[in-house]
C-alpha cells in the first residue's frame, strides 16, 4: 500500500500549512535535548561582560594596546573593591557596633542620647518614663563598650544576667533594676525619684567599673 494511498484514506496532508509547521516545531524545540543546550543566563551575561571587555581598544598601534582590555577590567574590579570598603564596611560596622533592637523596640538611640532624654524625663518629672530610658542606656551602654551582647529578643532580666558576669559585684543591684523596669514598662507600675537615683549610681558604677574577664566568653551572651 502506497504512502499517497495512506494519507488520501487518513486525510492527513502530505504538507502542512503554516499553523500545523508551527505547531510541529514548537514540539520538536521543546525536546529535552534542544532544551539543554540553550544557553543559561549565566553564560549570556558572562559572554556579554567579556564582549564588552574585548572591545576596549586603544586607537592606533603600540605597546599597550593588547593590554588596555586587562588594564580596564582591573581598574573596574579595583573600584568596586574601594566602594565596598568605604561605603560597604563601614555600615556593616555601624549595623554590627549598635543592635537596633533594644527589649523588643527598635530604636537606634546611642547611650548617650537615652542618658539625655532621661535626664529630659526626670526634669519634668515623669519617673516612670525616666527608668525606663536609663535601663535602656545602661543596656546600650555595655553593648556599645562590647561588654555585653543585647541580641534581639533579649529581656530586662536576660541582661541583667549576661551583665551580671561581668560586673558580679553588681549583679544583684542588676537584677533589682530589671525588676523594676519590667514593673513600669508592663505593669504600669510608677516610678519614683529613689529608683531613679539608685539607676544613676548603678550607671556611672557600670561606666566606671572594668568588666572582670572571663573563663568562657560565651558567658556574655546566655
Amino acid at each position: 500500500m502506497s504512502p499517497l494511498f495512506l494519507a488520501s484514506r487518513l486525510d492527513v496532508p502530505l504538507v502542512p500549512d503554516a499553523p500545523g509547521a508551527r505547531d510541529l516545531l514548537q514540539r520538536e524545540l521543546s525536546k529535552p535535548e534542544y532544551q539543554t543546550a540553550q544557553p543559561s543566563l549565566w553564560d549570556i551575561v558572562s559572554k556579554a561582560f567579556w564582549d564588552w571587555v574585548n572591545s576596549l581598544r586603544v586607537p592606533g598601534e603600540g605597546p599597550f594596546t593588547g593590554l588596555f582590555p586587562i588594564i580596564a577590567m582591573t581598574v573596574v574590579v579595583v573600584g568596586i573593591v574601594i566602594a565596598f570598603i568605604v561605603w560597604g564596611v563601614p555600615r556593616l560596622n555601624r549595623r554590627s557596633a549598635r543592635q537596633l533592637d533594644l527589649f523588643g523596640e527598635r530604636d537606634d538611640r546611642t547611650a548617650d542620647r537615652l542618658r539625655q532624654d532621661a535626664r529630659a524625663a526626670a526634669a519634668a518629672g515623669d519617673w516612670t518614663l525616666a527608668l525606663q530610658e536609663l535601663y535602656r542606656a545602661i543596656a546600650r551602654g555595655l553593648s556599645e563598650r562590647t561588654i555585653v551582647v543585647v541580641t534581639p529578643g533579649t529581656t530586662a532580666h536576660g541582661f541583667a544576667a549576661r551583665a551580671a558576669a561581668a560586673f558580679p559585684q553588681d549583679g544583684r543591684a542588676l537584677a533589682e533594676a530589671a525588676d523594676v523596669f519590667d514593673a513600669v514598662r508592663y505593669l504600669e507600675a510608677t516610678g519614683t525619684e529613689a529608683q531613679y537615683r539608685e539607676f544613676e549610681a548603678l550607671d556611672a558604677r557600670l561606666s566606671a567599673a572594668a568588666p572582670q574577664l572571663l573563663a568562657d566568653p560565651e558567658e556574655l551572651v546566655r
